[in-house]
């Protein structure tokens, strides 16, 4: 269920900056029409940080509710505070998400043994399959090898979204772990080589644009066609750096806008792409 490209969707907004949910049906049928494995919904993407727990599990419900078990929905549900992370966490459950993604607690930089006990009280609270996010460019909060080998053990944490970029991680992990444990790819830059060192999948932001291409890449890894995934990959490098010339989802919510798929609201303090980078997009319009 959690193999292939899952995309980590944005959240249509309108100018104001209300979530335009007729935007968010659209998207979620674009993507199970065009082969996306899975959705990823209130993540970075979906600008978790400045939406309202109404909002969020509003969110998790409308996406599953209209998904409509067409493919698996992933709820984000991290949080700095341990206890808003486990309301998350067990509304996702209630919502019937598939699983939580969980990202590293932010900003208070706890200790290892911090972010394992963090961890370790929400499986216990929350019978839902729970995958870790490790992102620290973002959180100031890394999850060490040493912690992601004991996080493992436990019986509802699954997984881990590696979006470090540091592919000495998944191959050190790999053979510390139990098989069943799954590797996913949170850097589009790096996915390709995530993968073919054991990667079960990404959670990507370019799938935003190109779904089809992300999940066919992913799908010729799994059958060790290794030189046609490469092709594809290849097609993409350069939207997988665009999309990052400012901060995520300012770019992919720009290009999306572009396409005639969402409105171009976005929340403070993210603003809308500098019209600088404009003519970089130009040729995906």
């Amino acid at each position: 269920m959690f193999k292939g490209s899952f995309v980590a969707i944005v959240t249509p907004m309108f100018k104001d900056g209300s979530i335009d949910y007729k935007s968010l049906h659209n998207l979620i049928d674009f993507h199970c029409h065009n082969s996306s494995d899975g959705i990823v919904i209130v993540g970075t993407s979906g600008e978790s940080p400045t939406i309202t727990f109404d909002e969020h599990t509003n969110l998790i419900k409308e996406t599953i509710n209209y998904t409509n078990n067409r493919i698996p929905v992933i709820a984000g549900t991290g949080a700095n505070s341990t206890e808003e992370a486990i309301y998350l966490t067990k509304s996702a459950k209630d919502l019937g998400a598939n699983a939580a993604l969980i990202v590293a607690p932010y900003y208070n930089k706890p200790p290892q043994d911090g972010i394992y006990q963090h961890y370790k009280k929400i499986n216990d609270e929350v019978k839902i399959p729970q995958i870790l996010y490790n992102v620290p460019t973002r959180t100031c909060s890394d999850i060490s090898n040493d912690t992601v080998i004991r996080l493992s053990k436990l019986e509802n944490i699954i997984g881990i979204k590696d979006a470090t970029g540091d592919l000495s991680r998944i191959k050190f992990l790999k053979n510390k772990v139990d098989d069943k444990f799954l590797f996913l790819s949170g850097d589009d830059a790096t996915s390709y080589d995530f993968l073919i060192n054991g990667g079960d999948g990404v959670i990507s932001v370019t799938a935003n644009i190109k779904p089809k291409e992300m999940s066919r890449m992913c799908a010729l890894i799994h059958e060790n066609q290794y030189s046609e995934a490469k092709k594809i990959n290849e097609t993409l490098d350069e939207l997988h750096s665009i999309l990052f010339v400012e901060s995520n989802p300012i770019p992919v919510k720009y290009l999306l806008n572009k396409m005639g798929m969402i409105d171009r609201g976005i929340r403070l303090p993210l603003i809308e792409l500098s019209p600088k980078f404009y003519k970089i997009f130009d040729k995906y319009v």
